[in-house]
């Protein structure tokens, strides 16, 4: 990689998880990660022990707005990409983000769009493009060793970690899907689906796949997480020889040259031939991959996997979800996105209470236990944590997105623009705009400012919040206040304009400091103590 003499360490990584923390490993090894940042304490506390020398936070703003971070990483939870990727878009950092690029199209494009727009990079993390035996598949299919490609299908299964947030096409098939697209070279006529929720009503535990090429020919990609054991295999049959990738296998790629003769011109025999193993080349793939976003930001090129080929997987999967929530293996004609409209023409998790007279559009992922009441309407594209309560005459979006445990009170509008991460109390009545400066004879949709409201952040009771602004944690806004600029994390800000009052525990109520240049305070209700050192505001030891 050149570094043009500058410092090394320019990319921050965001979420230290299941998957977050290989990809933390790795771009610790290359010398290229700057900060690491989760929003949760305990998990980088874990974290810390491996890499005592990192720079941790759990403040994703700090990250946007350093300026020795050129390049930043994703590997949040699905339903935060697109905010976490446009955020930083805006902010003027190239982005790597997990599979899937987002979870509708249009938030899809909208990221593509801005990249283009800001002179960014942006790549998808589809790793197995970066895999040896991938990459040395592909170069047997275009030298011609298998001959004419007649049919390829893929099984991802294991028996492991279940999620309740997404289902198992969204959480396996991605990176199938793009292995397949990128050996065929094309996107597919036709897309159909059929899937199982076994544990969790709504929550696909097994989805089946059908592509259908040009020419006719085929593909299909089975994926389940209630497997017996794991397996990660793709085929690929061809006239002159066929070829397995096998990920779990110590020898990762294998040819067949089977042949087929055709007895009298009517009656095919099969010769089999032994198994050869194929020779690939040396590298941890997800090392490769994040070495050749580094060498992208760098260099100012454009990835393999950049932001339109993660749309076109974000097109297969969103055309396979519309299949199976039409309860039929026929789908329309791909990329054709007509589906049934009408709030009860798909799937939700069990336990999601949508009252009778509440619309939710299609292309909408709502978690699990969580209730939305009278006359309320969830548009597409939006996505609703779980365990969320939405009050009456409640409407969000399109496009919008509000984390776990959110709770949002009667006759409130969150629109396209606004991000209420988790835990986000908004009262009734209060307002967030998305246009600095509306008229009704103008269109302005295009200069929408987004709002961001951090977590455990309160909103009063008719309150309005100014787009462009961001609410921090924690923060309280008084009922009635107009919010026209940032607030700090902990802050309690009241007034037309709002303006700081005070500061507030995690658990809401106000804090009364003592001293002189180190104030301290405890929480009368939960005994947590903060400090307050020349203006700067800190927790010390919070009890919730």
């Amino acid at each position: 990689m050149k570094s043009g003499g500058k410092n090394k360490k320019f990319i921050a990584h965001l979420g230290l998880g299941y998957w977050g923390k290989n990809i933390l490993r790795n771009l610790y090894e290359l010398g290229t990660l700057h900060t690491a940042c989760d929003q949760d304490p305990g998990i980088i506390e874990e974290r810390k022990k491996q890499f005592p020398d990192v720079h941790f936070t759990t403040d994703t703003a700090e990250i946007l707005m350093d300026p020795g971070i050129k390049a930043v990483s994703i590997a949040a939870p699905a339903a935060m990409h697109y905010r976490l990727a446009k955020e930083s878009l805006l902010a003027g950092k190239d982005v790597y983000v997990e599979k899937p690029l987002a979870l509708t199209t249009a938030q899809g494009e909208e990221l593509v769009e801005i990249a283009g727009s800001e002179g960014r990079v942006l790549m998808v993390g589809h790793i197995l493009q970066y895999h040896p035996a991938v990459i040395k598949l592909k170069e047997l299919i275009t030298g011609g060793v298998l001959g004419r490609i007649e049919y390829i299908y893929s099984n991802r299964l294991n028996i492991g970690k279940l999620r309740t947030e997404e289902n198992i096409l969204w959480s396996f098939a991605p990176h199938d899907i793009s292995v397949i697209l990128m050996l065929f070279g094309e996107e597919p006529e036709k897309v159909s689906a059929q899937g199982g929720d076994y544990l969790n009503k709504g929550i696909y535990d097994t989805t089946l796949t059908m592509l259908e090429f040009a020419g006719g020919v085929k593909g299909h990609i089975f994926v389940s997480w209630l497997h017996p054991f794991k397996e990660q295999k793709l085929v690929v049959v061809g006239s002159q020889a066929m070829a397995v990738f096998d990920d779990v296998s110590k020898e990762k790629l294998f040819l067949y040259p089977h042949q087929i003769e055709w007895k009298e011109g009517r009656i095919p025999v099969a010769h089999k031939a032994g198994c050869q193993v194929v020779p690939i080349g040396p590298g941890e793939p997800l090392k490769l991959e994040l070495t050749h976003f580094a060498e992208c930001v760098l260099d100012r090129k454009n990835p393999f996997t950049d932001g339109r080929e993660g749309l076109r997987v974000l097109k297969v999967l969103e055309a396979a979800e519309m299949s199976i929530a039409s309860a039929s293996p026929k789908n329309p004609d791909f990329p054709d996105k007509s589906r049934k409209q009408g709030k009860r023409s798909y799937s939700l998790p069990a336990d999601v209470f949508v009252h009778g007279s509440a619309e939710v559009d299609a292309g909408v992922r709502i978690g699990a236990g969580t209730k939305i009441w009278h006359f309320s309407h969830i548009m597409s594209g939006s996505g609703i944590g779980e365990g969320c309560i939405i009050g009456q005459n409640v409407v969000i979006g399109p496009d919008a997105s509000v984390g776990r445990g959110c709770k949002i009170q009667n006759n409130v509008s969150v629109y396209k623009g606004v991000v209420l991460e988790e835990e986000v109390f908004c009262g009734p009545s209060c307002v967030f705009t998305n246009v600095y400066n509306p008229r009704a004879f103008v269109e302005r949709k295009h200069e929408f400012l987004p709002t961001i409201v951090r977590r455990g952040a309160t909103i009063g009771a008719n309150a309005t919040v100014v787009c462009g602004n961001t609410i921090g944690r924690y923060a309280l806004v008084g009922a009635g206040a107009v919010v026209k600029n940032d607030v700090p994390d902990y802050a309690v800000v009241a007034g037309v304009p709002a303006r700081q009052i005070g500061w507030a525990c995690k658990c809401g109520v106000p804090l009364k400091f003592k001293g002189q240049k180190e104030q301290e305070a405890v929480c009368a209700n939960c005994e947590s103590r903060y400090a307050l050192k020349n203006g700067a505001f800190s927790a010390v030891k919070e009890n919730l």
